[in-house]
């Protein structure tokens, strides 16, 4: 019996989606629940299972074709599993071939390079040559009547061929929502500086007793998170945004952590933050980060947002100027961390500093607002008390 694989119901919001990756080509067995074939949207990645065991009839989507909710991808013959040749038992003339196969790749490998033309090339050139697959054709000989050398060789092995790939839904999403940013908000960024050791000094004494407890590392997006969370309390209008001519409040703070991954950066939510722990919070964003680089971010990860913070600092970056992750009116940029000699109470100390930059949308903050909103976020990470006693 052959069973239809159809394209699942779609998130919402989601009209269609672009086949990314087959997993399986015709022919092959597959089993039940089985990935045969990943779709890309424009924010995840969804994975299609086999519905029956069986084998790979026939598949009606190729890779980059655009396809919509129930429309059918390919179709897998139920219970054909011991009719697919890689299920065969061998035969006894098969069992013997194994002895046979060192000498059959050794004139297959043979065979390949003697397709290879070396020219006018030296033995040292002629070998690389074959086993970089160059031609003689892609070499300019440099040698004396324009033998080919091994320099010349080294050289086009070294040079990078030109790539042309289309871009992901995901990364064409990405570019949209960038250049919209620019040319929609009057962005603007405000910069200050923060010493985290206290920071530092709390994660150092209670990092055991910590992990112990909650089974996770104590981090330090955490307590940015938290003092984001207590700012936006008293700022609410860093938390707004922008729609038509109204200004939207949102009573909830939502902030999206942006998370670097292959295909992307993507910006799943930890949603009213104000209910949360630091255990919550590290527990979250690390299932986040294993979710979106293993692809299995759902629609309902990265919705609702209303703030994002993203850490440069990460890659290694000193200070930058975050986009605006629209419709949202600001984003927090954190950076690497550097010890830095600074001066507390009339002396001179080293101690872990961070540039902080936030962008904002100057058509409804305020440029008050905006530097006040990141004094208190640096007020908060200097003296964490604040974040507990709600100062």
């Amino acid at each position: 019996m052959s069973i239809d694989v159809k394209v699942p119901v779609l998130p919402e919001s989601v009209s269609d989606a672009t086949v990314a990756t087959w997993h399986k080509k015709p022919g092959d067995t597959v089993r039940r629940d089985e990935n045969l074939v990943d779709l890309e949207t424009d924010k995840v990645v969804l994975e299609v299972p086999s519905p029956v065991d069986g084998v790979l009839e026939s598949i009606n989507a190729e890779p980059g074709d655009v396809v919509e909710a129930n429309d059918v991808l390919a179709v897998v013959k139920e219970g054909a599993v011991n009719e697919a040749k890689e299920d065969k038992p061998a035969d006894d003339s098969e069992q013997e071939q194994p002895k046979e196969q060192p000498a059959k790749k050794a004139e297959a490998k043979q065979t390949a390079e003697s397709k290879i033309d070396t020219g006018s090339a030296g033995p040292a050139a002629r070998k690389m040559m074959k086993e970089e697959n160059i031609d003689a054709s892609q070499v300019e000989g440099s040698g004396r009547g324009g033998r080919i050398t091994k320099p010349d060789v080294q050289n086009v092995a070294n040079t990078p061929m030109e790539e042309r790939v289309p871009m992901s839904r995901l990364r064409s999403t990405i570019a949209d929502r960038m250049v919209e940013a620019q040319s929609t908000a009057a962005m603007l960024t405000s910069f200050n500086e923060v010493d985290l050791q206290a920071v530092m000094d709390i994660r150092k004494k209670y990092k055991d007793q910590f992990q112990k407890k909650h089974g996770i590392k104590l981090g330090l997006m955490s307590f940015f998170v938290k003092a984001a969370t207590e700012a936006l309390k008293q700022f609410p209008i860093i938390n707004a945004s922008l729609e038509d001519k109204d200004i939207v409040y949102h009573r909830q703070q939502n902030i999206g952590i942006a998370v670097a991954t292959e295909r992307g950066l993507v910006v799943p939510v930890l949603r009213n933050t104000a209910a949360m722990g630091l255990a919550d919070i590290d527990g979250a964003i690390r299932d986040y980060a294993e979710k979106a680089n293993s692809g299995k971010l759902g629609m309902e990860d990265l919705q609702g947002g209303t703030f994002t913070i993203t850490n440069g600092g990460t890659f290694g970056s000193l200070m930058s100027t975050p986009i605006l992750n629209m419709p949202q009116s600001a984003i927090l940029g954190m950076h690497t961390i550097k010890e830095r000699p600074v001066v507390v109470e009339g002396e001179i100390v080293v101690r872990p500093m961070m540039y902080l930059a936030l962008t904002y949308d100057h058509r409804i903050i305020d440029g008050k607002d905006a530097v006040l909103f990141l004094v208190a976020i640096k007020d908060m990470l200097e003296d964490p008390a604040r974040i507990l006693l709600n100062l």
